[in-house]
């Protein structure tokens, strides 16, 4: 969760962030990112949700009227208009939690080691502690804990979809 560098965005985000967590688990989604940044006049409050399976259009509505109720009877953004955008997890965010292997099952991830040694594989089986990568059609267990950045790649023209 990040916000602008404005002296309480902090505090807000937590506050929003706090308040959103449990509705949107009552609709099977997870919170991914809590942003509040300036525009103008406005700011904007960005949720980034997800859940396994990807999430949908309708998901993304019932979050976004799930929010707006949240936010319309709390005080944590005050009396400064706001827009709220709702997307979901989006592959340019680092795979962080153990379920974010477990969503991106078959995808090709390039992992930064904490060594700083690359090593691109495709995601196989995972659990809380690990994932298995096949790199080059071989199994290489990597330990979350010695993950220090893992992007997916984009594929255009994979054939070997499941």
């Amino acid at each position: 969760m990040s916000s602008s560098q404005r002296p309480g965005a902090d505090a807000t985000v937590s506050a929003v962030s706090a308040g959103v967590t449990g509705p949107l688990a009552e609709l099977g989604l997870d919170v991914e990112a809590v942003e509040l940044t300036p525009a103008g006049k406005r700011r904007v409050l960005r949720i980034a949700v997800d859940k396994d399976g990807g999430v949908t259009l309708d998901d993304v509505a019932a979050a976004t009227r799930a929010i707006n109720d949240v936010v319309d009877s709390s005080d944590a953004l005050g009396e400064q208009p706001f827009t709220l955008e709702v997307t979901s997890r989006g592959v340019d965010r680092p795979l962080a939690l153990p379920r974010h292997w477990r969503r991106n099952r078959s995808r090709l991830v390039k992992v930064t080691l904490v060594d700083d040694t690359v090593v691109t594989g495709r995601i196989g089986e995972s659990d809380e502690d690990r994932v298995t990568l096949d790199v080059d059609g071989s199994a290489r267990e990597v330990p979350y804990a010695d993950v220090k950045k893992a992007l997916v790649q984009i594929e255009f023209n994979r054939k070997d979809r499941d």
